[in-house]
């Protein structure tokens, strides 16, 4: 595709001039260098936090040890990016992992394991080192980008946008928490903590802790409120809904509608959301067709009781829930819609 020539003139480049400067305005920062011991120190007293917004700790032992061995052999680290808040701590936007994995090694929980170059140093925990290396270690300097208590929240969810986006860190759904903080975030959060929506969707421990939960309910509300509305794009389209609704949602309807549709589940799916009873997740696709497909059922006829989900094992079902079939709007709609019909006992056009 040839791109179009564009004739730049001295009012454009004007113009270009006052927007970098106007929003350059909003970013006030500091750079500090703090000590490994007193990262921890303050850490552990909480004047630096992670913020509920923040993804869980996710490392593996291998980027634990592969971030331990830079820092030991004294090779550049990435800079940390903290904010201020008002009451004097400061809130860490990037570095958690970093930060958890210092404490975790300095306060003996970890075991070095699987350095390329220090060979010699696994199977060490931090007291083995000798104390000239401790010393070290915890005199080494990490710098600190700390942004003013004044910038607003919306430029800090820019940042963590920013910094999730440009490498292999967050997931989409993680940069949607991070980025879209408020009160539907928080409410998604809360159901997505729920006993009962726990027992019914089986979801591996890798997964959990990257907010799969969150992701799913998200989902479910998005499509059983606008499924009509979807494109193509999953990830626009949640974003759209996150943000439309972030502070106008109904959150009684939201609240009632989610826990009718697990106590339905619960009543009449055997296997709950998974396809098996020993299944160790559960597929996208598949709860997106049964969760928004009772949620439209039970609107229709709140009082609806159903015999059996023997469709559910049919070739039709199995095929609309396959998972290439995620991101096409025809089959979204018909999955979701063939689900709502077996349960009223329509016949699916």
């Amino acid at each position: 595709m040839t791109e179009q020539k564009r004739k730049i003139t001295d009012d454009d480049r004007k113009k270009a001039d006052e927007e970098i400067r106007e929003l350059q305005k909003q970013i006030d920062y500091d750079t500090k260098d703090f000590t490994i011991e007193l990262l921890v120190q303050k850490f552990e007293k909480n004047d630096f936090f992670i913020p509920n917004y923040q993804r869980a700790f996710i490392w593996r032992s291998d980027n634990k040890n592969f971030f331990l061995e830079s820092v030991l052999l004294g090779l550049p680290i990435p800079f940390m990016f903290f904010a201020d808040c008002k009451d004097g701590r400061q809130e860490i936007i990037d570095g958690a992992q970093r930060m958890q994995t210092l404490v975790e090694f300095t306060k003996g929980s970890l075991q070095i394991q699987g350095l390329k170059k220090l060979k010699h140093l696994n199977g060490f925990k931090f007291t083995d080192l000798s104390e000239a290396q401790q010393r070290k270690f915890r005199n080494r300097t990490l710098r600190i980008i700390v942004l003013d208590e004044d910038i607003p929240a919306s430029s800090r969810q820019e940042l963590f946008y920013r910094i999730n986006t440009t490498g292999v860190k967050a997931n989409a759904s993680e940069i949607r928490r991070g980025s879209y903080p408020g009160p539907l975030t928080d409410f998604i959060d809360k159901c997505s903590q729920n006993e009962l929506f726990d027992k019914l969707c089986p979801i591996s421990e890798g997964r959990e802790k990257r907010y799969e939960r969150f992701e799913l309910v998200l989902r479910f509300f998005a499509y059983t409120y606008d499924y009509q509305k979807f494109g193509h794009k999953v990830s626009d389209f949640l974003n759209n809904f996150l943000v439309t609704n972030l502070k106008t949602f109904d959150r009684e309807a939201y609240k009632q509608d989610f826990d009718n549709m697990l106590k339905f589940v619960d009543t009449y799916f055997p296997n709950g959301f998974a396809k098996s009873p020993k299944a160790a997740s559960t597929p996208r696709v598949r709860f997106e067709a049964i969760s928004v497909g009772v949620a439209l059922a039970l609107r229709e006829n709140p009082s609806l009781k159903v015999s059996n989900v023997d469709w559910l094992d049919g070739d039709e079902f199995k095929n609309l829930t396959t998972s290439d079939a995620s991101n096409n709007e025809g089959r979204l709609k018909a999955r979701i819609e063939y689900v709502r019909n077996q349960l009223l006992g329509v016949k699916n056009g």
